[in-house]
C-alpha cells in the first residue's frame, strides 16, 4: 500500500523577477532574486534526485507569488482542485495552472464559495486536515471539505492558534504516525492521536519540512529540527531557503505532488 507521500510526480513554476515583491507578513527587506532562483533551482533538484519526474512551468511576471503553486491548487491521484486564494493579488493565479491540471488529471474540481490556500491544507494517512486562517475562511473551508469528499477524501475543519499564516507552515507530516510541529501548535490539540516532535526553540520557522517518499527537506538554518529528524526511515536533506523565508515561503509550498498510477 502507497504512503501518503509516496509521489512520482511534481509541478513547480519558476520564480520571476516580480517574485521579490512578493507577500509577506512582516515586513522586512526584499530577497535577492540571484539567491531566490538559486534555492528553487536545488529544490526542484533535490525533488528530482528523491526520484520525482520534474516538471517546472515558465514565470509569471504579472504574479509574484505564482512560484508557490501549492495555494492555489491542490492535487490528489483521483483529480486536482482549483482553489481561490484569500490573498487579492493572487485571487486569479488559478487560472494560470487550469490548463496544465486539466492535461494531467482526468478530474478538476473548482472552488466556487469562500477562499482557501493550499498551504492550509493538510494530507493525513486517514483524512485532510483544512486549517482556519486569514487565508482560508470557514465557508471555503467547508465548500474545499464537499469537493474532497467527492474525491473520496475525509476531511477534519480545524482551527490553528492565532498567528499562524497557514496550518504547514506551523507543521509538517514527517511519517505515517508522526507530525513536526511549533510548541503553540503541539499544545492545540489538532493532532491528537498523532506521535508529535516540538521543533526546538528558536527553530519554529522551520516547522514546515516536506516528506517525499524517502527523503525529508529541510531548511538549512535549522540544524536542531534536521537532527530530530534524523533517523526516523528517511534520508534528511538540508536546503538552503534564506530568500525564499523572506517572502513567508516554505518547503512544501513551491510544488505540487502527486502520485500517478
Amino acid at each position: 500500500m502507497a504512503r501518503s507521500f509516496d509521489f512520482t510526480h511534481a509541478l513547480l513554476r519558476r520564480p520571476g523577477l516580480s517574485a521579490v515583491k512578493g507577500l509577506r507578513a512582516g515586513g522586512g527587506p526584499d530577497p535577492d532574486f540571484a539567491g531566490l532562483l538559486a534555492e528553487h533551482d536545488a529544490y526542484a533538484a533535490a525533488l528530482a534526485a528523491a526520484g520525482l519526474d520534474v516538471t517546472v512551468l515558465d514565470q509569471s511576471e504579472s504574479h509574484p507569488d505564482s512560484m508557490f503553486v501549492e495555494d492555489p491548487a491542490l492535487v490528489f491521484p483521483e483529480g486536482a482542485i482549483v482553489l481561490r486564494p484569500g490573498a487579492a493579488s493572487r485571487a486569479d493565479e488559478g487560472e494560470y495552472l487550469r490548463g496544465e491540471l486539466a492535461s494531467r488529471f482526468e478530474q478538476v474540481l473548482e472552488l466556487s464559495a469562500g477562499h482557501a490556500d493550499g498551504g492550509d491544507v493538510m494530507v493525513m494517512p486517514d483524512r485532510v486536515f483544512i486549517g482556519l486562517s486569514a487565508r482560508t475562511d470557514r465557508t471555503g473551508a467547508e465548500a474545499l471539505a464537499r469537493l474532497l469528499g467527492r474525491l473520496g477524501y475525509r476531511t477534519q475543519i480545524v482551527a490553528p492558534p492565532p498567528g499562524v499564516l497557514h496550518l504547514k507552515t506551523a507543521s509538517s507530516l514527517i511519517d505515517e504516525q508522526t507530525v513536526l510541529a511549533t510548541a503553540p501548535l503541539a499544545a492545540s490539540g489538532i493532532f491528537a492521536g498523532y506521535r508529535i516532535l516540538e521543533a526546538p526553540a528558536g527553530e519554529a520557522g522551520g516547522a514546515n519540512v516536506l516528506r517525499v517518499r524517502d527523503t525529508l527537506l529541510v531548511g538549512q538554518g535549522y540544524p536542531g529540527i534536521a537532527d530530530l529528524l534524523s533517523g526516523r526511515a528517511a534520508n534528511v536533506v538540508t536546503l538552503a531557503n534564506t530568500e525564499i523565508a523572506k517572502i513567508d515561503a516554505g518547503l512544501t509550498c513551491m510544488s505540487l505532488r502527486w502520485r500517478a498510477g
